[in-house]
């Protein structure tokens, strides 16, 4: 056999042709499968995500029904407006009140009560405990506590240690005869 120019040429082609497939469909085919692996492992962890929350989706609905069941039992606890006065002779019955009127809050109103105590912590505190027992629903804020010095070179009464001067606001919560009708 005899190697001439024709074989050399068609030796070219012959080694060319890998080369050139290798440059413009190889390696341009590698970079495609190597993006839509990348995708599918997004895809794949949105999928990861998406299951995720799908199995919590019933413990979703479960918080929903038990939220809906706390505000039914918060809601029974809001007294008419006629049943005020009650629960105001209740905590008049523990200290002094001073009444403001009442405000528009949501669904219900508030009747906040500006209250002024002076004694003994102890005895504050069982107030506190006695308030949170009513069977209504109350909020203490804007609470200022202060301690009542004993012989001071101004004050020269005699108090007991722990004696103390709090103020606060008493808000009452109830619905009003408007609203509760409708």
């Amino acid at each position: 056999m005899r190697f001439g120019f024709r074989e050399f040429i068609f030796l070219v082609v012959l080694l060319a042709v890998p080369a050139v497939s290798l440059f413009y469909v190889f390696q341009p085919r590698n970079r495609e499968i190597r993006q839509a692996l990348d995708e599918m492992q997004v895809k794949q962890a949105r999928l990861d995500r998406l299951d995720e929350v799908t199995s919590k989706i019933e413990d979703i609905g479960l918080a929903i029904l038990e939220g809906r069941e706390s505000i039914g039992f918060i809601e029974a606890k809001l007294p008419s407006e006629k049943d005020v006065e009650g629960i105001l002779e209740e905590v008049w019955a523990i200290t002094s009140v001073k009444t403001n009127d009442s405000k528009p809050a949501a669904l219900y109103r508030e009747l906040p009560l500006e209250m002024m105590v002076e004694g003994d912590f102890d005895g504050f505190y069982q107030f506190l405990l006695q308030l949170e027992n009513l069977p209504r629903i109350t909020r203490v804020h804007k609470l200022r506590l202060q301690r009542t010095s004993s012989n001071t070179r101004f004050n020269q009464q005699k108090t007991t240690p722990g004696s103390m001067k709090a103020d606060f606001t008493l808000s009452i919560y109830f619905e009003s005869a408007d609203e509760s009708a409708g």
